[in-house]
Order: C-alpha cells, then sequence, then structure tokens
C-alpha cells in the first residue's frame, strides 16, 4: 500500500467517527479538523491578506478555557467558563449572532493555572454536541436548541486522580461510542459512552488521565482507539475495550502529555515535552513494537504535528509554551528517515495547522504566521497579528469555510482568510 493510499484511508477512516453525520469538506467539526490531524481539508487560502492581515467578520466575548472551537456548516460552537458556570454557546459562523447558550454549574479552580475554563473541544454531529469539562462533567445537547439529552459526572463515577490543569483530553467519537480519556481507578483509564443515553459501554486499562486526545485506526477487521495516558500509549478495541496493547512513554513527576499521536499507517508517533522526546512505534490488532526513541527529535509540549503533503514529512512546533519568548521552534520532520530537514528556532510555542500547502502557525504572542509548507527550507509568507498575547495559548484555532475562528483569554474572533 503506498503512503498516498494510506493516508486518503486513514482519514477516511477517521470520518467514519462520524457515522450518521454528513461531512462537508469545509467542516471543523471536532479538535483539530473533520480527520483530527490538523490538516483543513478542501480549503484555500487568499493569495494574500494585504498589508493589514485577514479581514475581521466578526468578534465577540467570552470567558475562561483554553478549548478551541468547533465548525458545522452555519454553526460555530464555544465551550467557556463565567461565572460558576461553564457554557456552550452556538453562533452563527457567518455572523456571530448567538442562536443559543446552555450552561452547567463549575466551581473548578485553576490549580498550576489561574484559568478556570474547560480545556477540551465541542465535538459537533448532524444533531447533536458533546462536551467534556474541566471537573470532568460529560454532556451531550440537542444542536438545535442547547438542550441536555444525557450527562455523566465522571469524576464522579470513576474517581481519577485530579490533572495539573484539570480535565483536558478531547474525546473522540466513534459511530455510537464516545471514547474519553477518564484517567479513571480500577480498570477506569479509557471508557466508551452511549452517544445515546450515556451509558457505560467498557472501561479498560489503569492509569491517570493525559491531556492527549485519542484517535482511532482501523487495524484489519479491528478498530483500535490509541490513547495516550498519563504513563503509556495504549491499543484499545474500539467494539470490546479489551486493551490490544501498552507501551510506556512519559514520565513520573510535574509532566504532561498533550500532543494527539499521529498515525502512519502501521505506526504511531507520539511526542511530549518534560525530558521526554518522541517515541515512533509500529503496531498491529495485538502488539506494538519501539522503533525510535529520542528525547531531542522532537519534545512538543501539547501542538499535534501536522502532516505535510509530501509522504513522511511533518511540521511540528518543538520546546515549551512556558519557556518563555522566542524559545520554541518550527521543525520540518521526516518520519520515515528520522531527519529534520530545517528548523527556524527563535519563535513563540504555538500550534499549527496545514491549509494546502501552506502553515498557519498561531503563536502564544497573538501572531499568525503564514509558511510555506516545504520539506526545502523555512519559507515566510505572511505575519500578522491578530490576538492579544497570552500565557494560555493552548486553543486550537478552527478552519472552516475560509474563516479562521482564533480565541485568547476574553475574545473570540472570526477571520477571513480565504475564500468561502
Amino acid at each position: 500500500m503506498t503512503w498516498n493510499v494510506s493516508m486518503q484511508l486513514f482519514r477516511g477512516l477517521l470520518a467514519v467517527a462520524f457515522t450518521g453525520s454528513t461531512l462537508l469538506a469545509a467542516d471543523w467539526p471536532q479538535l483539530l479538523g473533520p480527520n483530527r490531524d490538523g490538516v483543513a481539508t478542501g480549503e484555500k487560502l487568499h493569495a494574500s491578506w494585504g498589508a493589514k492581515g485577514p479581514k475581521l467578520l466578526w468578534e465577540a466575548t467570552v470567558g475562561d478555557g483554553f478549548a478551541g472551537v468547533a465548525v458545522k456548516g452555519k454553526t460555530a460552537v464555544a465551550f467557556v467558563r463565567e461565572g460558576r458556570s461553564e457554557i456552550v454557546r452556538c453562533y452563527n459562523a457567518s455572523t456571530g449572532k448567538v442562536l443559543w447558550e446552555s450552561a452547567t454549574p463549575s466551581n473548578w479552580q485553576g490549580g498550576v493555572s489561574s484559568d478556570k475554563g474547560p480545556r477540551c473541544v465541542p465535538i459537533i454531529t448532524d444533531d447533536k454536541i458533546f462536551t467534556f469539562g474541566a471537573e470532568g462533567m460529560l454532556r451531550c445537547l440537542n444542536l438545535a436548541d442547547g438542550k441536555q439529552i444525557w450527562k455523566r459526572d465522571t469524576t464522579a463515577d470513576f474517581k481519577p486522580l485530579e490533572g495539573y490543569f484539570g480535565v483536558g483530553s478531547t474525546p473522540v467519537l466513534y459511530q455510537d461510542r464516545l471514547i474519553v480519556n477518564v484517567g479513571g481507578r480500577d480498570n477506569a483509564s479509557v471508557v466508551a459512552f452511549s452517544t445515546t443515553d450515556g451509558t457505560t459501554l467498557w472501561q479498560a486499562f489503569t492509569d491517570a488521565a493525559s491531556y492527549s486526545a485519542p484517535v482511532v485506526k482501523t487495524v484489519g477487521n479491528t478498530n483500535l482507539a490509541l490513547v495516550v495516558t498519563r504513563l503509556n500509549l495504549v491499543g484499545i478495541d474500539v467494539a470490546s475495550g479489551k486493551k490490544a496493547f501498552s507501551i510506556p512513554f512519559g514520565a513520573r513527576g510535574p509532566t504532561v502529555n498533550g500532543a494527539t499521536p499521529v498515525v502512519l499507517d502501521d505506526k504511531v508517533f507520539v511526542s511530549s515535552s518534560y525530558n521526554i522526546g518522541s517515541l515512533l512505534a509500529s503496531f498491529t490488532s495485538n502488539s506494538i513494537t519501539e522503533l525510535k526513541r529520542d528525547e531531542t527529535f522532537l519534545a512538543t509540549q501539547y501542538a499535534t504535528p501536522v502532516a505535510g503533503a509530501t509522504p513522511g514529512i511533518f511540521f511540528a512546533m518543538d520546546g515549551r509554551q512556558d519557556s518563555g519568548r522566542g524559545t520554541a521552534s518550527l521543525k520540518c520532520l521526516d518520519l520515515n528517515t528520522w531527519q529534520v530537514k530545517w528548523e527556524e528556532s527563535g519563535m513563540d510555542y504555538g500550534t499549527v495547522v496545514r491549509v494546502d500547502r501552506e502553515l498557519l502557525v498561531l503563536t502564544c504572542s497573538g501572531e499568525l504566521i503564514r509558511v510555506a509548507a516545504s520539506a526545502d527550507k523555512y519559507q515566510e509568507v505572511a505575519r500578522t497579528k491578530v490576538l492579544k498575547a497570552t500565557d494560555s495559548g493552548y486553543r486550537l484555532p478552527a478552519l472552516s469555510g475560509g474563516r479562521l475562528f482564533v480565541r485568547d483569554d476574553d475574545t473570540l474572533r472570526c477571520l477571513e482568510v480565504g475564500p468561502e
């Protein structure tokens, strides 16, 4: 199987996670986009944004939270903390008009971070929205009006150890189940919930939770959830909840696993900072084998590597946000040869999205940097200030229908970056 065919197949298999939902090319209905890989399929950027940068279409005041926006069709959904409530707010994606909002009580107080809001990006289907709050409240809402269909208090039910930044691993939706990195005790690290009524379908493994989001990969006749927990990379059969394999990844002490696993056909790549580094492993439906483990190749705090158009080429932010301005670097990696093709140092930490053959890098200093997605060298196309600088730069952008949704500590902005 060639790389191009296998990547197309992988994207199609991930899209199956939205069974019963009609996905348009421009939809961004979950973390990291339609295929949970940071690639904006079907999108184009304007040839130039002009001297002032992308046009501001609308903006809105929002509360705390690290959760990015999810977009489906004409609907954009934000998930924030305001006062003593976590609020799901539904906007008209074109105009910013608030269509409805749904609140649930929250008393969670930030520990390491002063931010008190949700960390997980909402998930949108044709008729439902799923959210996972900073205290572990899992909710299912009606997309049309925000009315609650069901909820589960995962903290009360599974007694997980509290993380440094609250609960923060965005679930993955696969067919009729939500697979959640709960981090519960007694064989409840990963739990599958029914999308219909929230009942527990299965629970598996024992480890604390991470901030990395699961992905689903089909191997032969088995659909595997690949989950980075606090100290392991685990493969779990989506249908039965049976553990297929696990391999150590992470470290005890004040460390965090934050980036989402990257799947390369029959291989998986994961990375973390805090002197953990990167792991490349091959896997089958019931086994995993370490191929490479390196602390210097890439060590990204939470930004997930994004595939380029060339087979095996990935782009990723190296470093940590809390190490200070200008201490991170953007790297172009060849995972087939385990080589760094180029590195642009002296950058602020941030997140990466690929649009066709360009990258959009959103930094913690509020800059949107447009870079050619080339393996030859770093080629900056444009740079513009779109947000205020923040020490809480975890919010992932969303790109849908030529509109880029970005937010800082208190403002959500919709920017026109390409044709609708």
